[in-house]
């Protein structure tokens, strides 16, 4: 049973550390065997989360493209100790989209997500995952206990693909990617 995962930054900056380590992840996924798909948030551009806007095409499409998938993995840069504003509303948008239509339909509803993040610094972006976290389980997502933090970005990435340059950070990459796989497989096997 092959597991989808659904894999993406919160990040649309040109050069990002957090889209390269999501294109690590993506690789890294592959060849353990997912079918992945790497969503790109710039091709759903979304207004500031406000209640009183009509629900968004893109909304719909992301949720759909969430809900579609057996887990998730999100990789978020940190600001201010916190996740990016990009992150927040596109989690936002999503978690207040519906399908009446659509027994099946759960964009977040125990779905498995693997948390990682990557800075410059020596913390890796770990203090952006703690609120990432807590956003997620507030709208019913399955976290991983495992979460991916990777220090001094600059030199972090070799030059194989899904790898990483520090033996022990992507030892945690692994064996977390490792979790997230058995943890879709467990899902996709239990009805919606």
């Amino acid at each position: 049973m092959t597991p989808k995962i659904l894999v993406f930054a919160g990040s649309t900056r040109k050069g990002s550390l957090n889209v390269k380590l999501a294109e690590t992840l993506v690789a890294a996924l592959e060849k353990k065997g997912a079918e992945v798909t790497h969503l790109h948030l710039e091709d759903y551009d979304l207004p500031v989360y406000n209640a009183d806007i009509e629900m968004p095409d893109h909304a719909n499409e992301l949720a759909r493209l969430f809900s579609d998938h057996d887990g998730l993995t999100l990789v978020s840069p940190e600001y201010n100790a916190s996740l990016t504003p990009l992150m927040k509303n596109t989690l936002d948008w999503v978690s207040v989209t519906s399908n009446p239509d659509d027994e099946s339909f759960g964009p977040y509803k125990a779905k498995p997500c693997f948390l990682a993040a990557c800075s410059p610094g020596s913390t890796g972006g770990l203090r952006g995952l703690y609120h990432l976290r807590a956003v997620l389980m507030n709208v019913g997502a399955e976290i991983l206990t495992s979460q991916l933090a990777v220090p001094n970005g600059g030199s972090a990435f070799a030059e194989e693909a899904g790898v990483l340059t520090n033996d022990r950070v992507n030892a945690i990459m692994h064996a977390g990617l490792d979790d997230l796989i058995l943890a879709a497989k467990r899902a996709k096997a239990v009805p919606a």
